[in-house]
């Protein structure tokens, strides 16, 4: 346990897999109520069943944060069975999604942040500490010829992020970023890029000063900080958390 989270209510999209999950199950081990929402009915179902073996509230519900009005029936849903909101991590993403690259990121990476935090301002400000973590990526920092829509919208949260902390700091709500690098974790992107493309994977590597690619933990730990009290006078900032990879 890192921090004492007990009775916080934690919000977390894309929480069914991957950084997200790691988020939401890290809330859980520090005593927080936690809703999680997610496309995939199945992998939803089964990280559910996780947080509720630690949560005294485990919330899940199936939503395509691309649709404006399932984000906000989504967070209404939430703010329900948790009996309010502390705590949103917008961490969903559309990076691998069937849709057309610059649709699903735009859509899903910046528009459901910006939905979601719309939706939950008011259970946030009644919290008297809430808080709001984004998640982006050192991708929204430099520029990116492999994934120019990605690195964008990330760009974007990045941005909006900062104009967030300013117009919520009067209700007492703190927003800040997070700015992963590479992160691997089974069924992702960098397992199966390991797999599949070897030489990519290698050269992600070999360009990470810590010698490896991160792991879904470490960026919850991160969330973790900028969500409790320790952060208590943090707000507007991005923290990167990528092993030294922007550095190279």
């Amino acid at each position: 346990m890192f921090f004492d989270c007990k009775d916080r209510r934690a919000v977390v999209t894309g929480g069914s897999r991957g950084i997200g999950r790691a988020i939401a199950l890290a809330f859980a081990d520090c005593g927080a109520k936690v809703s999680i929402c997610a496309r995939g009915a199945h992998a939803l179902e089964q990280t559910r069943s996780e947080l509720a073996e630690r949560a005294a509230v485990a919330h899940a519900q199936t939503c395509d944060l691309a649709e404006p009005e399932a984000v906000k029936r989504y967070v209404d849903g939430a703010a329900e069975a948790l009996g309010g909101i502390d705590v949103l991590i917008n961490n969903a993403t559309g990076f691998e999604n069937n849709r057309e690259m610059w649709e699903a990121c735009l859509s899903v990476d910046l528009m459901a942040a910006v939905r979601a935090s719309d939706a939950a301002q008011g259970f946030l400000a009644r919290s008297g500490a809430g808080a709001i973590i984004n998640i982006s990526s050192i991708s929204g920092l430099a520029p990116s010829a492999r994934n120019p829509a990605y690195a964008a919208a990330k760009a974007a949260l990045i941005q909006f992020t900062t104009s967030q902390a300013l117009s919520l700091a009067k209700s007492g709500i703190r927003v800040n970023c997070v700015a992963p690098g590479s992160v691997e974790f089974p069924g992702g992107f960098w397992e199966r890029c390991k797999n599949t493309d070897r030489a990519a994977y290698d050269q992600v590597l070999a360009g990470i000063p810590l010698g490896r690619l991160g792991r879904p933990e470490e960026i919850a730990s991160v969330v973790l900080f900028l969500a409790s009290p320790w952060a208590s006078w943090v707000t507007g900032h991005t923290l990167v958390a990528d092993g030294g990879q922007l550095l190279t």
